[in-house]
């Protein structure tokens, strides 16, 4: 079982459930031969901070222990122009317990807006290479890679994607997907 836990990029925000992320993966992966199930761990707002809160009860209430995370966050932390060392922090401490419970973890990247300055953008961008090297887990560098920025694969927001987005999401993370899953039975 893969649980993608974020905030509503992963959550499927203003899509129909099979048109969210966490089912588009499942089928991908299914199609390729891999016989996951994608649990959705998303609540759209969530910065860090708030999913570093709920991990341990979202852990429990999974009811197995899943197989890899998928961790997306710190879009939130960086739309609020909330401190990098904030969101780093938070994300370290959702690492380092997934890390404690030995649980196999994808570390989707985000990138800052330009709006934000170039020093900030410097440090948040750096932030995910950092913590996947810390802690020794992959990072997909760019969650929304092929995406962000084009308005035919984004919903009238500008932020979140369409389901034809979400296709190109997952078409780019599942080779990261595949290669993060443990080999042979947990």
């Amino acid at each position: 079982m893969i649980w993608a836990f974020g905030d509503s990029l992963a959550a499927g925000y203003g899509l129909s459930p099979a048109a969210g992320f966490t089912n588009q993966l499942q089928a991908a992966l299914r199609r390729a031969g891999i016989a996951a199930t994608v649990r959705n761990g998303g609540v759209a707002g969530d910065t860090a901070a708030q999913a570093r809160a709920r991990l341990r009860w979202g852990l429990r209430g999974l009811g197995v222990k899943p197989d890899l995370v998928i961790v997306e966050l710190g879009a939130n932390d960086m739309l609020r122009g909330l401190p990098v060392a904030q969101a780093r922090a938070n994300l370290d401490a959702i690492l380092t317990e997934l890390g404690r419970r030995d649980i196999p973890v994808l570390i989707a990247g985000m990138r800052a807006a330009p709006n934000l300055g170039r020093d900030y953008g410097a440090a948040f961008d750096a932030m995910y290479p950092a913590l996947a090297r810390k802690h020794d887990v992959p990072l997909y560098p760019f969650f929304l890679d092929g995406v962000a920025a084009n308005r035919a694969l984004l919903q009238a927001d500008g932020l979140h994607p369409n389901a034809r987005g979400v296709g190109v999401i997952v078409n780019r993370i599942v080779p990261a997907v595949r290669k993060a899953l443990p080999k042979g039975p947990r």
